[in-house]
């Protein structure tokens, strides 16, 4: 068979970037933003993550909330992105980021009360320009690129500094038309947003190997003209530094970025989901050996910067944070009926009336009786 003589038009190459190795052990100088306070604080906030996400997959196998998806071993993750946007920029998130939610100020009562079923829970008293949890896959990649139009627009318009959006999704969901029409479309209009991709290894129960044929997920940006680079999930540091940096080129007019954050689901991927049935117990315990909040764990201790008795105060003041926000939850006074009316509609579509009418009625009769 003829072989015609091909010549190369481009290549690419994905970077990958680590602070902490699996043991904790610092691979490079750390950059300067990683003070020793600073990496006490993503310990801390790394630590209520997990502590939130267990006390929710204990009120929901109790029947006090509905479905609820873990981030253990990914904490990381959540909150190196939570903690680099600032407090004007806007947040599109998926469902599995406790963390990030923490870092942007979401009350831990709000995150119990919207998957407990309360509209309330997604209304954030402390982070305004963030959008709700978005449940569909890879639907929030769509908002984002939308609302960086709107960040861009308005930058244009009126010389007011330029903010970034970001979002964040599982692998599972760059397999997606939603995920390459985002990028797409950001690549093109040089969209001031950053695509974050918590890499877990598994779409529920598929293993990243079969949901998708290519070497890496950051190299699904190529396609779209946007840069692109892998990191270590289960190191804060790295997620940080590559979040910060995606965001400070985005806000200096040079468009959008993907990250591709390398960790592991530790959990089911919902308390309706059993991993055991599709993961192994071997695999599973190999994993725990590099989750993110051991890994600082012992970069800390190794640096003189923590110790048992410190880990004793921090696990006190958790425990009485978590029994505060409980106590909060619990004592909300309950939703009306036509709540899930009045949180989906600014004005009520005529063809709703009758059902509106209906359900408030009804309550008002069960309240009297």
């Amino acid at each position: 068979m003829h072989k015609p003589r091909l010549q190369l038009q481009a290549s690419f190459d994905i970077a990958w970037l680590q602070y902490l190795d699996k043991q904790g052990r610092a691979t490079q100088p750390l950059p300067e933003f990683a003070s020793p306070d600073w990496l006490a604080h993503c310990y801390r906030q790394m630590q209520l993550a997990r502590l939130v996400d267990d006390r929710a997959v204990k009120l929901q196998r109790t029947g006090r909330l509905g479905t609820y998806p873990s981030s253990l071993g990914q904490e990381a993750i959540g909150v190196a992105v939570g903690n680099a946007l600032m407090k004007e920029d806007v947040y599109c998130p998926y469902y599995r980021e406790t963390g990030a939610f923490l870092e942007r100020g979401v009350l831990i009562e709000e995150i119990l009360a919207n998957w407990g079923g309360d509209e309330r829970g997604q209304n954030f008293q402390h982070a305004p320009h963030d959008l709700p949890i978005c449940i569909p896959i890879a639907t929030q990649a769509l908002h984002a690129a939308g609302v960086a139009f709107a960040l861009q627009y308005r930058h244009r318009q009126q010389g007011t500094p330029l903010q970034v959006a970001v979002t964040s999704s599982g692998e599972g969901a760059t397999s997606k038309g939603d995920f390459y029409e985002a990028m797409n479309l950001a690549g093109v209009w040089k969209l001031p947003v950053v695509f974050v991709v918590n890499n877990n290894q598994w779409a529920i129960s598929v293993p990243r190997t079969a949901q998708t044929a290519t070497q890496t997920i950051a190299q699904k940006a190529i396609a779209a003209g946007i840069p692109a680079l892998q990191v270590d999930g289960n190191d804060v540091v790295a997620v940080a530094w590559a979040v910060r940096d995606a965001m400070a080129r985005a806000r200096n007019g040079e468009g959008p970025a993907l990250i591709e954050a390398i960790s592991y689901r530790l959990c089911d991927h919902t308390t309706a989901d059993d991993a055991s049935r599709y993961r192994s117990e071997e695999e599973l315990e190999q994993a725990r050996q590099w989750e993110p909040i051991r890994r600082l764990d012992a970069y800390l201790r190794s640096e003189g910067l923590w110790s048992d008795a410190k880990q004793q105060d921090l696990d006190r003041e958790l425990a009485q944070v978590m029994e505060a926000a409980l106590d909060n939850w619990e004592s909300r006074p309950p939703e009306p009926a036509t709540a899930i009316f009045d949180h989906l509609h600014a004005h009520l579509p005529e063809g709703l009336y009758e059902q509106y009418d209906q359900l408030r009625d009804e309550q008002t009769a069960g309240v009297r009786g």
